[in-house]
This record gives structure tokens, C-alpha cells and sequence, in this order.
């Protein structure tokens, strides 16, 4: 895909359609991308601020030891900007460590053949950063929603959409800057083989969206209070952005393609455009219009192309990969779940087959309508007549043989089922982890140290 400074000129619906095609990959090379968000707090409690601060250490301090003591290099927007990003090459490709707009630090990992890798990844990770980290006593914690900190107590990081975001955002949903400043996040990203292959992930990711959204349910808490959800930043995102964001219930329809992904984001609005160190926001202007008639004399190119297709945040999103996004950032016993289930289901053809047959099994408009439930009832909110916690173990067995079949072995002989074990445990029982954290207190008013204690993010499993 291009980059976002690719002044290449669009000059027609074949160059929309073009990251699609050029980012179709053999089956023999399939890899799987995983970035892991996370909140940075001190041992009171007190989220990290982006500078440091009168205590000496904040997000950007941990970004410039990890680059003075792993080789890590730094990215800005534009010369003499802030730090907003780090990259190293990996034996497997590039990874980054990103900023989200409250200060939640990303790792976006190389593409990994196997999860084991994967998990390896994350831990190398895990491992780097309490490093550079521990002599201030910060605390990394792995769920959905910021379980302490209110809205004034976060910082804004100064990336140049993100001021822009913050503007536009809150004038299409009432919990938007929550979406921007409290969630996190797991994801998974797949590759494709090419555009019959990528539909057919694409609705299968979408139909068990509402699904893998329950059963990774993973943020029970808000502001030291166990407040009633099992995933409140699956609350969050139903007050959003309906034109960015969702169930895209046209990929359900006949005639789905690379195309008709594009019809619709042309149709959604823009944030801004970006030349060199100058953005001209553009909020509210659909991209097809930009395309048509430009902006303040500013015309569309392919950077732009891919900056708006980043702005764009389905349950499922189509880029240069098949992003399955719908899901709360996990404690490090199940990081490595969600793409592991999907390595199962994408990368197994047999799993594939079964999981399209499963999946059209659900009407659509039930798993839209479920949405709104499972982020108070976790499993127990129901497609049709079903709970979720009966489809969810339909989806492992699925998941679980295409693991198999593909036999991808550790050091110790265990294929990647081994990844999926601790949330099946749970699911099996009918719990979601916000069942389980929920287990562990015996009130809804928390103190600091006992949230942190529940969900901090260690560099084992």
C-alpha cells in the first residue's frame, strides 16, 4: 500500500482499488501481524503524562530509553517534530511501537509465520519496556478501558490528526474522545490471496465479530468502579462514528468486493490532509468529493488515499491486510489468543470452509442487534434465540482444528492450540476475563493497587 507521502495523483477507480491488488500474497507466505495497546501508570495509580513531568518519566521518556538501549529508531511527522513513533527491523520484517491519542503505547509486531513467534514478540517486548520503565515504578496494564483514570487526568499526545480528531469526533458521538483516550486494544492482521479470498475473510471476520468481541470481553472497570460492563470499550464504540465505524452490514450482500469497500469509504468523511509539516483539516468532506473537486486547492494522491483508509475503523477493515479489530487488549496469559483464533480459522483452508458455513448460519441483523447487549452481558447476550458462549465454542473447535491441521510446533513439540487454551477455559465455563477479573473483587468501589494488581501486563505467561 502507500505511503502517506506518496504525491502520486488518483486518476481513477483502478488506482483506488490498487493497494488491494498489490497487496494479494501467495498462500505460502501468509504471516499474521499483532499490535497490543496498553496503559502506562504509576504504582498510585496516576496515569503517565506525555512529557515527564515533575516526576521524571513519561511516554516519552520510555521512547527514548528504548531507543538508547535497544535500538530502537524514532519517527516524527515532520523534521523537528515530537517523537511520535519508534521502528526496528525484526528478523521477520519492521515493527514499530506507536502512540495512541491518551498516551497508550502500541507495539504494531513484524508478520509472524507462527504464533509462537508471536508470543516471543510480545514478550521480547514486554521485557524491554519494564526495563526502561522499573526505576519509576511504572505499571503497564492489559484491558480494553483505562480502569482509572478519568478523562482530565489522561494527556493529548500531539500527533497532527489527533488535534483534528479531537475537534471533529465529539460532533458525531458522545464517546468519542473516550474511543480516542481510553481504550486499548488487541488486533490481528491477515493476508489475502486475492479478492475472492479477501471477501470471504471479511465476512466471515464480521459475522464472528460481535462473538470474538464477548469472548475477549475485557474491561469491567471505569474510573476505580467495577461499573456494570464486561467490556466497556465495546459500550464506547457503539457511540462513535456510524459513518467510519460498525458492522458494514453491505459486505453481506450480494456482489461485496474490493469495490464496494471502496464506494463506501469514498463516502466517508475525511479528518485532514497533510503536506510536509502542514495539515489543512478537512473534516465533514467525503473523500469522493475531495477527489472530485480538491480542497482549497489541495488534490487528492495516493498518500491521501491511505491516510483516509487508516481513518476508517469497522469491526473488521480492509487494507493491505484482512484487520480483525473488535477487541479489548488482554493480560499477557491471553494476548496472543485473538491471533491465534484467527491463524486457525484464515490460514487453514478446511477452517475456512466451516467458518463461512457457520457464519452464514447467523443473520446479520441478529449479530448487529447483539451488539448491544454484550457489552453489559458479556457471553451471555444472545444472537436469535443463541448465547453467545454456545456460537463462542463453535468458533474454537473451528479455530482449534485449523491450529492443528497446520502443525506449527514449538520448541517443545505444542502446535499453536497452546495459545488458545486459558481463554477456553474460560469460555467453556461461559465466562468472558471480565468475569473472571469480576471474580476476584468483592466490591464495586477499587482502590488503585487492586485494579493494578488484576490487569498489570507482565513479560510472562
Amino acid at each position: 500500500m502507500a505511503g502517506p507521502h506518496d504525491d502520486t495523483p488518483i486518476e481513477s477507480m483502478e488506482d483506488l482499488l490498487a493497494p488491494f491488488h498489490q497487496a494479494e500474497t501467495p498462500r505460502a507466505h501468509f504471516r499474521v501481524g499483532t499490535e497490543a495497546e496498553k496503559f502506562g501508570v504509576f504504582a498510585d495509580g496516576t496515569a503517565l503524562p506525555y512529557e515527564a513531568g515533575e516526576r521524571g518519566f513519561g511516554v516519552t521518556t520510555a521512547l527514548t530509553r528504548l531507543r538508547d538501549q535497544f535500538g530502537w529508531t524514532p519517527k516524527r511527522e515532520y523534521d523537528d517534530g515530537p517523537i511520535i513513533a519508534l521502528v526496528r527491523e525484526e528478523k521477520n520484517g519492521k515493527a514499530s511501537i506507536t502512540l495512541e491519542p491518551g498516551g497508550q503505547l502500541e507495539l504494531s509486531g513484524a508478520t509472524q509465520r507462527t504464533i509462537h513467534e508471536t508470543c516471543e514478540e510480545f514478550r521480547t517486548h514486554m521485557t524491554e519496556l519494564r526495563a526502561v520503565s522499573a526505576d519509576h515504578d511504572v505499571r503497564w496494564l492489559g484491558v480494553g478501558y483505562h480502569p482509572l483514570a478519568a478523562q482530565a487526568d489522561l494527556p493529548w499526545v500531539p500527533k497532527l490528526r489527533y488535534g483534528v480528531m479531537r475537534e471533529y469526533l465529539p460532533t458525531k458521538g458522545s464517546r468519542a474522545l473516550d474511543m480516542m483516550r481510553r481504550t486499548a486494544t488487541v488486533q490481528a492482521n491477515y493476508d489475502f490471496i486475492d479478492e475472492v479470498d479477501a471477501v470471504r475473510k471479511m465476512r466471515i471476520g464480521l459475522a464472528l465479530s460481535p462473538i470474538t468481541t464477548a469472548m475477549f470481553a475485557n474491561s469491567p472497570f471505569s474510573e476505580r468502579t467495577a461499573d456494570g460492563t464486561r467490556s466497556h470499550r465495546a459500550a464506547v464504540w457503539l457511540d462513535v462514528d456510524p459513518d467510519r465505524s460498525g458492522m458494514l452490514p453491505f459486505a453481506f450482500e450480494d456482489g461485496f468486493s474490493y469495490q464496494r469497500y471502496v464506494e463506501w469509504a469514498l463516502d466517508a468523511p475525511m479528518f485532514l490532509i497533510v503536506r510536509g509539516s502542514e495539515t489543512h483539516p478537512n473534516t465533514g468532506q467525503p473523500f469522493r468529493e475531495f477527489l472530485k473537486d480538491g480542497f482549497r486547492g489541495v488534490h487528492a494522491t495516493m498518500g491521501d488515499w491511505t491516510t483516509h483508509l487508516n481513518t476508517l475503523f469497522p469491526e473488521v477493515r480492509l487494507k493491505n491486510t484482512i484487520e480483525v479489530r473488535g477487541v479489548d487488549n488482554q493480560n499477557t496469559s491471553l494476548v496472543c489468543a485473538l491471533p491465534a483464533l484467527y491463524s486457525g480459522i484464515f490460514h487453514d483452508e478446511e477452517a475456512l470452509v466451516a467458518a463461512e458455513r457457520f457464519a452464514s448460519s447467523l443473520a446479520p441483523d441478529e449479530l448487529i442487534a447483539a451488539r448491544q447487549d454484550l457489552p453489559a452481558l458479556g457471553l451471555k447476550a444472545k444472537v436469535g434465540t443463541r448465547e453467545l458462549s454456545e456460537l463462542a465454542v463453535e468458533v474454537f473447535e473451528i479455530a482449534k482444528a485449523g491450529l492443528a491441521r497446520q502443525a506449527n510446533l514449538n520448541d517443545d513439540g505444542q502446535d499453536e492450540t497452546i495459545h488458545l487454551a486459558a481463554l477456553e477455559r474460560l469460555v467453556r465455563a461461559g465466562q468472558c476475563p471480565a468475569d473472571a477479573l469480576l471474580g476476584e473483587v468483592s466490591n464495586e468501589a477499587l482502590d488503585a493497587q487492586s485494579i493494578i494488581a488484576l490487569t498489570e501486563m507482565t513479560a510472562s505467561h
